[in-house]
Formats: C-alpha cells, sequence, structure tokens
C-alpha cells in the first residue's frame, strides 16, 4: 500500500516531469505513463480549471521535420485527461471519449506549449480546449477533449 507521505516507485519520474508534490500520493503508484515519458512532456501548472505543459518538437516530427499532428493530440489528450482526473478526484477516474484538432502552423524546432482550459466540469462529463503555441505566442493548433467521469469499481 502507498500512501501520501511514502514516495511510490515513480517518484523520480513525476518530479522530473515537473508534477507538483500535492499530487505525488495519487500519481505515485501510476507515474504519468511511458508515451508521456517518450514526448518529453514537462508540466508547468496542473489543476481542474487549467494544466499547462511543454513538449519539444525534436524526437516528435514527422518525416517533413515539423512536428508531428499527433503529437498535438498526444500533449492535447494528455493535458486534458489530467485535468479531468484532478476534477473527478479521490474515488473516481476519467477516461477520454472524445478528441478532436485542427492545425493552423508547422513549426521545426523549439518548445510546444499546451495550455489546456475547462469549458465544463460536470459530475460526469468534463471538456477542456487545449491550444498549443510556439515561443513567440503563435498558435500552432486547437483541440478539444471530453471525459467522462466514472466511480473507481469497489472491492467485492
Amino acid at each position: 500500500m502507498i500512501d501520501n507521505f511514502t514516495p511510490g516507485p515513480f517518484a523520480e519520474e513525476l518530479t522530473a516531469a515537473g508534477i507538483p508534490g500535492h499530487l505525488h500520493g495519487w500519481l505515485g503508484r501510476y507515474g504519468i505513463g511511458a508515451l508521456v515519458v517518450k514526448m518529453g512532456i514537462h508540466f508547468l501548472e496542473m489543476g481542474p480549471e487549467r494544466t499547462v505543459a511543454t513538449m519539444p518538437v525534436e524526437g516528435n516530427t514527422q518525416v517533413a521535420g515539423i512536428l508531428h499532428g499527433g503529437a498535438h493530440v498526444v500533449l492535447a489528450e494528455t493535458l486534458g485527461s489530467f485535468s479531468a482526473g484532478i476534477h473527478a478526484g479521490p474515488g473516481r477516474h476519467a477516461v477520454g471519449i472524445e478528441v478532436s484538432a485542427a492545425h493552423h502552423r508547422s513549426i521545426s524546432s523549439g518548445l510546444v506549449t499546451g495550455t489546456c482550459t475547462a469549458i465544463h466540469l460536470g459530475r460526469t462529463l468534463v471538456t477542456h480546449e487545449v491550444v498549443m503555441t510556439d515561443a513567440q505566442g503563435r498558435r500552432l493548433s486547437t483541440a478539444r477533449i471530453t471525459n467522462m467521469v466514472r466511480d473507481n469499481a469497489t472491492a467485492t
């Protein structure tokens, strides 16, 4: 059993990804996920209403040398899902049911910043808009993600 005081097996991973200490109890047993680590996503702010993270372009490009469209979606879904999970709270969890993205501008180097903002924080449905920008603040893509909030299964 892991409590909120004993570091879990993913404590170093969480710290390296910028996860605030008060969320380590929630994520300590699971970490942030192998794909999030591989993509180099680093969290700057986390909450149900707003979550912000960066992701490097390098290592996440498609054959033409620009950021892969799927990488935009990975960043968006990561931010929306974490925000929804925080909103769900103890004893509940969020599962993604829809994600869409529009790509506005390409980028071939540097960091992408994703800013996730709540549109609707309901009891069973949560929707966020995620805007990806470059270092100059130019919009690269806009995504929308909806998560369903469910109760955790109880042991019988």
